[in-house]
């Protein structure tokens, strides 16, 4: 049921596709919408559909007076919680929620939670694949991709959720029935001022969780099993390594649903996905699907027609005995180190973009044991050769057209280029999705042998 706010003044701060999408959700809802952000008009896209509509736009900065005067203040999950038109209003006692927030509390449907430092969208899009293939009409957005505000207009019978530390600061009585916490490792130390803050936020996701739900929890990851021993819900493991836990563990070449008596076995053979890493995925996506009853069989031929996601592991083209791989959804320094793995040796790795705060050295030995050379961009690329220097042949390029064409001439047949840069993209390009697509058109643009581009 919709929420009335025809009497609430709102301001939505943040101009991106969730801040566009809640705009659209309070006006729905009668609210009197303002929307504010720092950039100039020029620089945000998306406003041309809110031309027409009786909204404030407040661009180029923030007026606090705007913001004093508020209800409520929406907040997006790139607008970090320090800034000060902020500040001022929670010192004011101004409520200030999260778009994951303010859908919770009017979607009236089970929800799936999927958090962690990595693996967080292929495990989501797993679980809706099998969902769908079990005939369940659920919506799967969240940090993904799709903001989740926009399963209030959904006939659904549930809902999977990416959901990023950014968006989990901003809950309140967010409630998941099933909560997943994949792995936990260095991350955003741009935003946040240590690790412990960084986790912190992670696990906001088990705050309003009790008894009656399911926590599916990484039986591998130290830094999971330690800050989960007092969580209220019911925990169910998953072992990549073999750890005989209640839950879904590999054993050699199969995996077994070990869960209240059940004892079910699937051949990884028949998993399509690539990595140790996803083999991690696949099991936590089978997990939620198991607990509400799907067959197993249904869920395992769910996930091994899976191919995976776009900008994740992504082979581009292979050219001159030379395989070109798209990470750029690679953004952390853990991620690149989980792409690496799956490679043996001769390695050009194309890395670097806006620095977050993240522990480059952790990579040296997968450098010094698997990658040729490391083309470096963007503004985090001097930090990098600094801190990496002696690990491989490091060079610097001017921008990503220029590392594709150094990459080019580099790699010899039989070797591999990898994009994953341990970095955002947000000093060149707005999103990873985009720099993904570009690297893309660079590599598919590179001539034949012989041809110098």
């Amino acid at each position: 049921m919709k929420i009335d706010y025809s009497d609430k003044k709102v301001v939505v701060i943040g101009a991106g596709r969730s801040g566009i999408a809640l705009v659209h959700y309070f006006l729905e809802r009668g609210a009197t919408v303002a929307l504010s952000d720092m950039r100039e008009r020029k620089q945000i896209a998306g406003l041309e559909g809110l031309t027409e509509l009786p909204i404030r736009l407040d661009l180029g900065g923030h007026n606090l007076e705007l913001f004093a005067q508020a209800d409520l203040i929406a907040v997006s999950p790139g607008v970090p919680l320090s800034c000060e038109p902020l500040r001022r209003a929670s010192s004011c006692g101004i409520p200030l929620l999260g778009e994951i927030e303010l859908a919770a509390r009017e979607i009236g449907v089970p929800i799936i939670g999927v958090t962690g430092t990595n693996g967080k969208s292929t495990t989501t899009s797993l679980i809706g694949k099998i969902m769908a293939d079990w005939g369940r009409h659920v919506f799967v957005g969240g940090n993904l991709g799709t903001p989740l505000i926009e399963a209030c207009s959904s006939d659904i019978d549930g809902v999977v959720v990416e959901l990023s530390s950014f968006q989990l600061e901003t809950i309140d009585q967010f409630h998941p029935s099933i909560a997943l916490l994949l792995n936990l490792s260095s991350d955003h130390l741009d935003r946040y001022p240590d690790l412990q803050n960084y986790y912190a936020a992670k696990l906001e996701i088990f705050r309003n969780m009790t008894a009656a739900d399911f926590v599916v929890l990484n039986a591998d990851d130290p830094e999971v099993c330690r800050l989960t021993p007092e969580l209220k819900a019911t925990k169910v493991w998953f072992s990549a390594k073999g750890r005989m836990v209640d839950g879904l563990v590999r054993l050699g070449d199969r995996l077994v649903w070990n869960w209240a008596g059940a004892d079910i076995q699937l051949p990884l053979a028949e998993l399509k996905l690539s990595g140790e890493h996803n083999i991690e995925n696949a099991m936590a996506a089978m997990i939620p699907a198991l607990l509400q009853g799907c067959p197993a069989e249904l869920a395992w031929k769910a996930v091994c027609s899976f191919r995976g996601l776009q900008h994740r592991m992504q082979l581009v083209r292979h050219l001159n005995g030379v395989d070109w791989y798209n990470d750029s959804k690679g953004t952390n320094v853990g991620s690149v180190m989980k792409s690496l793995a799956g490679f043996s040796s001769a390695v050009t790795l194309i890395a670097g973009g806006k620095d977050k705060g993240g522990d480059y050295t952790l990579l040296r030995p997968q450098l010094e044991q698997k990658v040729d050379c490391l083309i470096l961009i963007g503004e985090a690329a001097q930090k990098m050769a600094t801190v990496l220097s002696g690990s491989c042949e490091i060079r610097i390029a001017a921008d990503l057209k220029a590392a594709v064409q150094q990459a080019y001439i580099a790699t010899k047949a039989g070797g591999t280029v990898l994009l994953s840069p341990a970095c955002s993209s947000f000093d060149m390009f707005p999103n990873y999705q985009v720099r993904g697509e570009e690297f893309e058109r660079l590599v598919k643009e590179l001539p034949a042998q012989g041809v110098t581009p």
